[in-house]
């Protein structure tokens, strides 16, 4: 594909001549890869490599199952909880054309945080990883799901190498807990149901739900994005049109180290590069770092995809350091700021630029890319193709070139909503399509766009969105706390860190008795890393905390 879609007519907004063959779907898209490059590699991960051809096959199993066995029609959601394995574009692919809606999940999260997620989307059907089975087995019965399917790491590859690895996971690693799932199915299964079993072929049309995107948004409660098959289609065109002419068709291999439940990563790898004929190499546990470079040091590759912490934790690396960048011509980076300090070892390092990027859950993502011929260290480049950005105040009264206010998107690829919360998305939303960020920016004379700030009190720690309100409801229900305050504060590691300040009636918490206690019920990433024990904290004359207050203690000297 090489071009935006034709109309997207809830925008008002046509996607000019950059789409010739009219592919408004994610179906279509894949469909169109799946028939262009059959015999080429598609995705690969822990040895085990799927061609287009294997993919559409699978994918194509694996839908057949979901229509006939378990009757899921189309609309129906069905949740993912894969890190990144082959098995996850084959369900995500699998579900869409069987005109399923997914619901991707976080494979670190919590039962809380799962359960939410599940009962909030009403998903029929849950894909998840043996090792996060009994995870999920805790809050199944609360939830609507029907059918949890079980995958193991190894499901896909050949028999012997199936066995040995699903074995050592399980038996000597010890990495798969017991779990109980009353009629749970394995993925295997699934697959071996749907060979004898017809497609229905289902045509989605590019105003159908695609996929129920959980973000934070404007507040602490985790909301599912709305995202068309026209939303994601068209973010597709867009960063196409916008990069493209620096990604050869059939010629790229990309490393895939981010997760594809991000949105980030599953419309570079799932969308973008999908239809190029590009094979990603994905890449279960970056955090694994000797195993991260032991597998770079495989795959003479063309393209990666991180963010900052991930680029500065390669960077310190002696093996990275030594491996041959001779090939690497792309390197893109989005999630979360990248300092110019990564950017230069990046550089330094391997040869090749880093081309920052600025988008949200609520854009499918990309909204602004630098691009190589015109990059711009400190600015996250210009608009994608027909997007519209603008520069507001706190009325949405728009300001004069060169001011600094609140950065407002319109285009294609901006959601519909947010899942069955109509009072969140007009928060999000102007009447006339216009998106609130809530990222304070500045737009120069050239269309580079610079963020300077956020409004929210978001914090990102690695790339993912931490939100104060999730924390402090949580840590109030302690006993022996009366209130607390999170922020974020810099971080070498992890850009953002959290910090919680605490009042409390019980002079014996102490930091690492209030960690477990949030380790207990939310993920790793969320759990404050600086604590502080105060004896009261700043609020304004009505009473409410004041966090920028906060903020500024920890920035004066």
């Amino acid at each position: 594909m090489s071009a935006l879609l034709q109309a997207v007519p809830e925008h008002g907004v046509f996607l000019a001549p950059i789409n010739p063959e009219k592919v408004t779907t994610i179906v279509e898209t894949f469909d169109l890869a799946c028939q262009r490059y059959a015999q080429r590699p598609a995705f690969t991960s822990l040895g085990c490599t799927l061609s287009y051809a294997d993919l559409e096959l699978l994918s194509r199993q694996f839908a057949a199952y979901l229509q006939h066995d378990l009757g899921l029609v189309p609309g129906d959601r069905v949740a993912v909880q894969l890190p990144n394995l082959v098995q996850y574009p084959v369900v995500v692919f699998g579900a869409m054309r069987a005109g399923l809606v997914i619901v991707n999940t976080n494979p670190l999260y919590t039962a809380r945080e799962i359960e939410h997620q599940l009962r909030d989307s009403g998903a029929k059907a849950l894909v998840v990883l043996a090792n996060m089975a009994s995870v999920a087995a805790r809050v199944i019965d609360n939830t609507a799901v029907q059918q949890v399917i079980v995958t193991e790491v190894a499901d896909l590859h050949k028999p012997l190498k199936r066995t040995l690895i699903n074995g050592v996971v399980r038996h000597v690693k010890k990495q798969v807990p017991e779990y109980k799932i009353a009629g749970a199915l394995s993925f295997r299964q699934a697959l071996q149901r749907g060979k004898s079993l017809t497609l229905r072929p289902h045509s989605p049309t590019h105003t159908d739900l695609a996929a129920l995107q959980y973000t934070g948004g404007t507040t602490g409660v985790a909301k599912g994005a709305m995202l068309s098959h026209g939303n994601l289609v068209a973010n597709a065109l867009q960063v196409e049109a916008h990069l493209g002419h620096w990604l050869a068709e059939k010629d790229e291999l990309f490393i895939g180290p981010l997760p594809l439940y991000h949105i980030y990563a599953f419309t570079l790898h799932c969308m973008v590069l999908l239809s190029r004929g590009a094979h990603s190499v994905l890449i279960p546990n970056p955090r694994d770092m000797s195993a991260f470079v032991k597998e770079l040091r495989r795959w003479p590759f063309s393209g990666f995809a991180g963010l900052n912490t991930l680029f500065v934790a390669l960077c310190r690396d002696s093996g990275f350091r030594q491996l041959d960048f001779s090939r690497l011509k792309f390197t893109a980076s989005g999630g979360m700021a990248l300092t110019r300090e990564a950017a230069r070892q990046w550089q330094e390092i391997t040869g090749c630029e880093i081309l920052e990027g600025y988008g949200l859950t609520e854009t499918s993502p990309a909204v602004t890319f630098n691009q190589p011929d015109c990059l711009r260290l400190g600015c996250v480049g210009r608009a994608v193709p027909l997007t519209e950005l603008r520069i507001c105040d706190e009325m949405d009264g728009e300001l004069a070139q060169g001011l600094t206010g609140e950065l407002q998107v319109r285009g294609p690829q901006v959601m519909a909503g947010y899942w069955q919360r109509p009072a969140e998305t007009a928060q999000v939303l102007t009447d006339d399509g216009w998106l609130r960020t809530g990222d304070i920016a500045l737009i120069h004379d050239d269309g580079q766009v610079q963020i300077v700030d956020r409004k929210k009190d978001m914090v990102v720690v690695s790339g993912f969105n931490v939100y104060p309100n999730e924390i402090e409801d949580l840590v109030c229900t302690m006993p022996g706390v009366r209130e607390c305050a999170a922020i974020g504060v810099a971080d070498p590691r992890t850009g953002e860190a959290v910090k919680l300040f605490v009042v409390a009636d019980d002079a014996a918490l102490s930091p690492e008795s209030i960690r477990a206690f949030c380790r207990s019920a939310m993920t790793a990433y969320k759990v404050p890393r600086y604590i502080d024990f105060c004896d009261d904290l700043p609020k304004s004359n009505v009473g409410k905390v004041l966090r920028r207050a906060l903020k500024a203690q920890e920035q004066t000297p």
